[in-house]
């Protein structure tokens, strides 16, 4: 056989647009013939794999799987190109493939499937990347609970519930897909982010506008309507009864959401 030299490597690599190490061993089987070599990366549809990489991927699908008992659930995204790609049959049995390895392994373990992405990025000739991965694991007393919006399944959410109907946690699972919040309660939102919205607040032509004595507490009634308002899930008017906040939804059922995960593939 011959000697692959590093140069050579970077050659095929170059020119096929393949993973270093599919570059190397196709050298290798074809005992270093450059253009055996490209044929050989094509056939195994490795040829163009890192050229693709950086093209954007907003088409894909976010799936989960919940355990029998409720105790543990897991999710993940992966991302392609267009919405062709997204319903192919391989893609979606290699998306299959990530959730169980994220449910056996736990977030990371999807870097076991860097060989077969690669590949299969390069058979359908699209970007392929796992963009996002999730496994809860529930503590005594709570449920775990998941919702993929729809007919696209771009939008996924998995949560933790302590308390309350499973009908309740899903309903949250539900809300958090359409209304994005970032932090569960205020006391998880950043004093810093806190700071900055104030300033923003106060410096603005609206309230700028106002007596001087009364900025401070039409800049407090801006926070909690414009930023805890959007942006914290409790302070978050519930999707499924207009009258009433989500806090006041779980505080019905003496419930609480202990943790969520909010996936979306977007361009």
């Amino acid at each position: 056989m011959a000697e692959i030299s590093a140069a050579l490597v970077k050659v095929l690599r170059d020119r096929a647009g393949a993973p270093m190490m599919d570059c190397k061993r196709a050298l290798q089987e074809t005992n270093g013939d450059m253009e055996a070599a490209i044929r050989l990366l094509r056939e195994k549809g490795v040829a163009g794999a890192e050229k693709r990489a950086g093209n954007e991927t907003p088409e894909g699908k976010v799936g989960y799987r919940l355990g029998q008992d409720g105790k543990q659930g897991t999710m993940v995204a992966v991302g392609c190109e267009t919405d062709f790609v997204a319903n192919n049959d391989e893609f979606l049995a290699f998306a299959k493939k990530v959730l169980e390895v994220v449910e056996a392994a736990g977030p990371g373990a999807e870097k076991e499937l860097e060989d077969e992405r690669a590949r299969l990025s390069g058979k359908l000739g699209e970007n392929i990347v796992v963009t996002d991965s999730a496994r809860f694991e529930a503590v005594d007393g709570a449920k775990i609970a998941a919702y993929a919006h729809p007919p696209r399944n771009k939008i996924g959410v998995l949560l933790q519930l302590r308390g309350g109907s499973d009908d309740l946690a899903r309903k949250v699972a539900m809300h958090v897909a359409a209304m994005r919040p970032k932090w569960i309660g205020r006391e998880d939102v950043p004093e810093s982010d806190v700071a900055q919205e104030r300033e923003i607040f106060l410096a603005s032509d609206e309230v700028q506008s106002k007596p001087e004595q009364a900025r401070e507490k039409i800049v407090e009634g801006m926070l909690n309507k414009r930023f805890f308002g959007a942006n914290v899930l409790l302070d978050q008017e519930w999707i499924h009864d207009s009258g009433k906040k989500v806090g006041d939804a779980l505080a019905e059922e003496n419930a609480e959401v202990l943790e969520f995960e909010r996936f979306e593939l977007s361009a």
